[in-house]
């Protein structure tokens, strides 16, 4: 059917409409790729719904968040060296949630040796209420790669939940990005 379309266009526009349409076609074969193979993640433990470009991995660690020790649990999954991550961690205080957001994100940006291009800090009003602070860091990696990260970290009462993309500068695609930001939603 394509073949017929672009047949039946040839004839009626000029050389230049015929290039733009033959890669008006490219474009929508390269975005129906099956690179991403978007699907819906409930998480397990600490409750939140995602998109995930890929069937996710699922595990936990101890990680040090400036002096304290917590378990985050870690829903991750890659395409092409990118990485999609959901990371949860469940505090004994509510009263500890500023400082771990801060050690959150220094220590994200400090992983790839980077800055920060971008922040910006939300004040939730829903019944959880919260706070989310974007980023929008540059680094490199220890071999030297140029390295994007883009983080959200949002906290809910004694939750906080950390949202990453994180991959070479090059490879990291704006629609992706939006996609795996805009369907992340903790409860409400």
């Amino acid at each position: 059917m394509t073949a017929t379309i672009l047949a039946m266009n040839t004839r009626l526009f000029p050389r230049f409409s015929r290039c733009f349409l033959l890669t008006l076609v490219g474009l929508a074969l390269v975005a129906c790729s099956p690179k991403y193979d978007w699907r819906e993640v409930h998480g397990t433990g600490i409750p939140f719904v995602a998109m995930f470009p890929a069937k996710p991995s699922v595990f936990s660690r101890p990680v040090n968040l400036d002096g304290l020790t917590v378990t985050m649990a870690m829903t991750a999954a890659e395409i092409d060296g990118t990485t999609f991550a959901v990371g949860t961690v469940e505090l004994a205080d509510a009263s500890q949630v500023p400082a771990a957001l801060t050690a959150m994100k220094t220590a994200m940006v400090n992983n790839i040796d980077g800055k920060l291009n971008s922040e910006k800090t939300a004040v939730g009003t829903g019944r959880n209420g919260g706070k989310s602070i974007n980023i929008d860091a540059s680094g490199r990696r220890g071999n030297g790669q140029a390295m994007r990260l883009l983080a959200r970290f949002v906290a809910q009462g004694k939750r906080i939940y950390q949202v990453v993309v994180l991959g070479p500068e090059a490879s990291i695609s704006h629609e992706a990005g939006d996609t795996f930001f805009s369907a992340f939603r903790p409860p409400q």
